[in-house]
């Protein structure tokens, strides 16, 4: 059964990131935390965040309080958020906050969510944040 079901079509706001992209992603940023783990359990806009965290929100209505909240994150706290997003360049919050990012990333092609065997209907990105960041000794 594919624990992901629901969590990949348009009726749901939540896409599983890939293993192998969050793997990679953390090898080179060293995440210390998510404010919005797949499943949930934790309201992310309300509580404390990392130093280095990784955000991949739900992409429904709310995702642009999201990535306001990872550009105060990093503009005002001065921690680095690297999100996975949909590459959505016809939207406010794109403008707003993500055009305003230390670096934007376009990934070739289309992501396969969780274990999905297709392909997710739009293109995505992932934006970078980067407040004070200094490299760690391994970078």
């Amino acid at each position: 059964m594919n624990k992901f079901k629901g969590l990949m079509t348009s009726l749901s706001p939540h896409w599983a990131t890939p293993k192998w992209l969050y793997e990679k992603l953390d090898r080179e940023f060293h995440f210390d935390f998510d404010p919005c783990p797949l499943g949930g359990g934790i309201d992310g806009l309300s509580i404390s965040w990392g130093k280095r965290n990784y955000i991949n929100p739900p992409y429904g209505r709310e995702i642009g309080l999201w990535i306001e909240r990872s550009f105060n994150e990093s503009e005002m706290v001065g921690n680095l958020c690297v999100m996975l997003l949909p590459a959505r360049t016809d939207t406010k919050w794109w403008h707003d906050y993500v055009m305003r990012a230390d670096e934007i990333r376009f990934i070739k092609g289309r992501l396969k969510f969780g274990d999905s065997k297709n392909s997710a209907p739009f293109p995505s990105c992932i934006v970078i944040f980067k407040g004070n960041l200094t490299p760690s000794k391994e970078e």
